[in-house]
């Protein structure tokens, strides 16, 4: 397959990859076998630095028992808040402005003719790449915006020996290459983690005076 060229923005495979990208970080459900099968037709005509980790994560998918990978998903993901999927986590930690940057996220999915279910966060990494495959340029620049909270997940999963560290290699090829401050952002990040001011997120749109912290995934079932 030939790609074209976008001076500027994002290449015209970007969607392809990330839509595959976003198959592969979905829950190991019933489904899985299927994604998995169809992420490997679909990482064949990729650039090299973006399919390359994606074969090495189908391989090693491959090998797991599916209740393994499933298990190992939950252990990684809802377990671990340094492996947090939750995009605006590492920017803003368990505070009000977390909130905020959700709500901002879900007036962007809206503005591109989205709507989400209520008990879904638009900043679900799975969810985000989703969109991105849809409406590339804006999907580009969200990704872009959480480069440094994206790096500090692909290393963390690298540091746990995690499979999805890879698909994580994968996500980071599609993007630009971290600069001065960027570097800065993840040593900080690294260093000193999210804020951790715990005061829920109730400006997001929940009128309950529970704290919602990190929920347990929601995943997209297709294009909104």
């Amino acid at each position: 397959m030939r790609w074209r060229r976008n001076p500027g923005g994002p290449e015209s495979w970007h969607p392809h990859a990330w839509q595959t990208q976003s198959l592969l970080l979905a829950y190991p459900d019933d489904a899985h076998p299927a994604r998995l099968a169809l992420a490997r037709r679909a990482a064949d005509p990729l650039p090299a630095q973006v399919a390359d980790p994606l074969r090495a994560f189908l391989a090693d998918a491959g090998r797991i028992p599916p209740d393994d990978l499933a298990a190992a998903y939950v252990a990684t993901f809802d377990h671990r808040r340094r492996c947090c999927p939750y995009l605006t986590y590492y920017g803003h930690g368990d505070t009000r402005k977390r909130g905020l940057a959700l709500l901002r996220l879900k007036q962007t999915y809206a503005a591109a003719g989205w709507r989400l279910a209520d008990d879904e966060l638009p900043d679900h990494l799975a969810v985000v790449l989703e969109f991105a495959a849809a409406e590339p340029g804006t999907g580009h620049r969200l990704l872009t915006e959480h480069r440094a909270g994206l790096e500090l997940l692909r290393l963390a999963l690298a540091d746990d020996g995690s499979p999805w560290a890879a698909v994580l290699e994968s996500v980071a090829a599609t993007l630009p290459a971290l600069k001065g401050d960027d570097r800065a952002a993840v040593a900080r990040l690294a260093a000193e983690g999210p804020p951790e001011e715990e005061v829920g997120l109730t400006p997001y749109g929940s009128s309950s005076s529970s704290p919602l912290f990190l929920p347990d995934p929601v995943f997209p079932g297709g294009p909104r």
